[in-house]
């Protein structure tokens, strides 16, 4: 039984509408169909795979500190573009490039402080 593909993680909000909005605006993720499952939510597609789950509770769940899941990332081209759109919309960003790799990140929080960070390739540095 080997893993082939990694599915959603799922995240819980009492900021739903906002964290819609934002996941759209900023990482281009748009809501796409979800089953009824009798509680508020949404799932965020990037093309054809709902990647964020979102559920909608009442208090606002804790981020920051000693967390468990410290962070979600995402491989992207077009680091020039996605920087100014981060400055466009607002975004504080950390740029952190990876000893040893490659890789740039860009680290982003949402709404309600959970870590994202976007990698792209250093030649577009």
């Amino acid at each position: 039984m080997p893993l082939h593909a990694f599915d959603h993680v799922n995240i819980r909000t009492a900021n739903l509408d906002a964290m819609v909005d934002w996941y759209r605006d900023v990482l281009g993720l748009y809501a796409g169909p979800r089953p009824d499952f009798g509680f508020p939510g949404a799932w965020l597609y990037l093309q054809s795979e709902a990647l964020i789950h979102l559920v909608g509770v009442d208090d606002a769940p804790t981020t920051g500190g000693n967390v468990a899941l410290e962070h979600v990332a995402f491989r992207a081209k077009g680091m020039k573009e996605f920087l100014e759109k981060l400055e466009e919309l607002g975004v504080d960003a950390r740029i952190a490039p990876v000893p040893g790799l490659p890789i740039v990140q860009v680290n982003i929080f949402d709404p309600d402080g959970n870590h994202i960070h976007v990698d792209f390739d250093t030649a577009e540095t």
